[in-house]
């Protein structure tokens, strides 16, 4: 999903802190299970019309998905996981799941679609 240089300038930064010690999976699941939590955060207290951080919050929120998108990085490399190819799997799986005829305007989960 990220620039494979990007991806690549991740993992030497990584390497050469020797971090990989401590990106085990099950800590690369977590932190982005935090991470979320934080990016979360910048809209909690919204108003129900309220889509959007305002321009304040938005450089946080940008860091924050950095972050989420480092974190995935790391965990999908480490378990060799090809996150475009795992990408267009689950979208194949998802049209089978959410037909446009019974789908389209509507949030309903699949196993509750009619």
């Amino acid at each position: 999903m990220l620039d494979p240089a990007i991806h690549q300038r991740l993992l030497e930064f990584r390497s050469s802190r020797k971090w990989e010690q401590f990106h085990t999976p099950q800590n690369l699941a977590v932190a982005l299970s935090v991470e979320a939590a934080e990016l979360l955060e910048h809209f909690q207290w919204m108003s129900p019309g309220d889509h959007r951080p305002s321009a304040a919050a938005r450089d946080a929120v940008e860091l924050e998905i950095a972050d989420l998108a480092i974190l995935l990085s790391y965990l999908s490399h480490d378990l060799g996981i090809d996150v475009s190819a795992a990408v267009e799997r689950k979208l194949t799986i998802n049209a089978i799941r959410y037909p446009v005829e019974k789908s389209r305007g509507n949030a309903t989960k699949y196993d509750k679609l009619t």
